[in-house]
């Protein structure tokens, strides 16, 4: 049985101290990064330049969550610098495949992601092509929103697949994780769980981590620590 892996989204985190930010949760599994382009989202975060700073000052493997237009354009440049997981959405391309393989062959893994009202079945064929499936259980572009617990059904399908052995891909989450909803997720079949204020608002993020990733294995069919 794996481990549930937690990845603290720096999205919650302080951005004039993103190094120190960074070094607080560094047993954590993951470092979700949010990057916005205020037209796929109506928000707008950081991008490329900062994730090559952070790479400098961090061992924990980057996980870049691209909520972008033209995936196709920028998504090879942070597997390029060093990012361990480089996740795009569904909706911003064409061509999810191709981008999938530049991805690849630029050196990191290749997520894909599905906005909360966006089916999975159109994409299961294609989920051979990545390493990680990132269902979003908020709609994408603001931190601290309220977890919609209807797309545990896409977790769950998903987690049947993987267990057939049909798929390999990380089922991983995003939006609204904390102490009172990790649990349904995990239940659900969630192997990576990112949380943003729910560690980066406490005391200590470093135990909040922990804390959250206990109650994963506990709520879990198939993690366990």
């Amino acid at each position: 049985m794996a481990e549930p892996l937690i990845a603290p989204s720096i999205l919650a985190a302080d951005f004039a101290r993103l190094a120190d930010e960074v070094a607080a949760v560094g047993d954590a599994d993951w470092l979700h990064v949010d990057v916005m382009d205020n037209h796929f989202v109506p928000n707008l975060t950081l991008g490329l330049p900062v994730v090559e700073s952070l790479l400098k000052v961090t061992d924990t493997p980057m996980d870049c969550h691209l909520m972008i237009e033209n995936p196709e354009r920028w998504a090879p440049g942070y597997a390029e610098a060093g990012a361990y997981n480089v996740t795009f959405h569904a909706e911003a391309t064409d061509n999810p495949i191709a981008v999938a393989r530049d991805i690849r062959a630029a050196g990191a893994k290749a997520g894909l992601s599905v906005k909360p009202g966006t089916p999975l079945e159109p994409y299961l064929e294609i989920l051979r092509e990545f390493d990680t499936l990132l269902v979003m259980s908020v709609e994408p572009g603001f931190g601290g929103q309220k977890f919609i617990p209807e797309v545990l059904a896409k977790v769950a399908t998903a987690r049947r697949l993987v267990d057939s052995g049909e798929l390999t891909v990380v089922v991983e989450i995003d939006g609204g994780i904390n102490a009172d909803t990790i649990e349904q997720a995990a239940e659900a079949g969630v192997d990576c769980f990112v949380a943003g204020s729910a560690v980066y608002s406490a005391e200590d993020p470093a135990a909040a981590v922990e804390a959250l990733r206990r109650q994963a294995a506990g709520a879990s069919k198939h993690l366990s620590l």
